[in-house]
């Protein structure tokens, strides 16, 4: 069976774009607070490294020193097979989930298949693109007339309902399924778009907006690697097909 911190241990908490120096100190802390451990900051727009960073971070310096630095959303997201994005906005098409009830499933994979949970810019929360990289979206709940909470607030908030949640989760079941991580997702989705394009079903000015629809589906799904890789065999059977049945000109 596995141990609490080790549950905790594998959710990674993505910043992106994080402005304040001083916010990513207090997220190590809180992180250090709650037992979790991995902090991945995407395309920091400050010095996650300052002296008002480790300042804030008071004793968990060692959680600060460990981040890791990427450019891009998929590269934090890269072998994790779950994901869960915040907001604090309603978004059209998006259910919005409470933090008690849908930050338990981060925590029922293998410790082999981390998961995350993804925080966005201080100034403008995720972006409508950022937000097609998760499969759940969590809101907590707030006053509605000022329901923008400090990013450091937001994740303290989270890490507390992991922590309140990890007795529960079932990440210690016999049998789980391998789940398809999210870069093996990513390549999926390219070779959908390809394909897609090639039949006609959409047209390049149409793409991205179909694409993201078609990525809400299936990221609903939580589809494992056998079945992504049935998926891919479909699409690359129909390229066969098409290249097969071409008549030359």
């Amino acid at each position: 069976m596995f141990t609490h911190s080790q549950k905790l241990a594998s959710v990674r908490i993505v910043l992106v774009e994080p402005a304040g120096d001083r916010n990513i100190g207090a997220i190590a802390r809180v992180m250090k607070n709650f037992g979790l451990q991995q902090l991945i900051l995407v395309n920091p727009q400050c010095d996650p490294h300052s002296e008002d960073a480790q300042q804030m971070a008071v004793h968990a310096q060692d959680v600060l020193a460990a981040a890791q630095i990427v450019e891009t959303l998929p590269e934090a997201l890269q072998g994790c097979v779950r994901a869960i994005a915040t907001t604090a906005r309603f978004r059209e098409q998006l259910p919005l989930e409470h933090p008690h009830r849908a930050l338990p499933w981060l925590l029922e994979t293998p410790l082999e298949q981390p998961s995350a949970l993804i925080f966005g810019p201080e100034c403008r929360g995720l972006s409508n693109q950022e937000l097609n990289y998760a499969q759940r979206f969590v809101c907590i709940p707030s006053n509605p007339d000022y329901s923008s909470l400090n990013l450091a607030q937001a994740v303290a908030v989270c890490c507390y309902e992991l922590t309140q949640s990890v007795e529960f989760s079932t990440g210690d079941r016999t049998e789980t399924p391998d789940y398809a991580a999210f870069d093996e997702l990513e390549a999926y989705y390219q070779h959908l778009q390809q394909v897609l394009l090639t039949i006609g079903y959409i047209y390049p000015h149409t793409a991205a907006s179909r694409m993201e629809k078609f990525r809400h589906i299936f990221n609903r799904a939580y589809l494992d690697k056998n079945e992504l890789n049935m998926l891919r065999g479909i699409l690359t059977q129909m390229q066969w097909a098409l290249q097969k049945n071409a008549k030359p000109e």
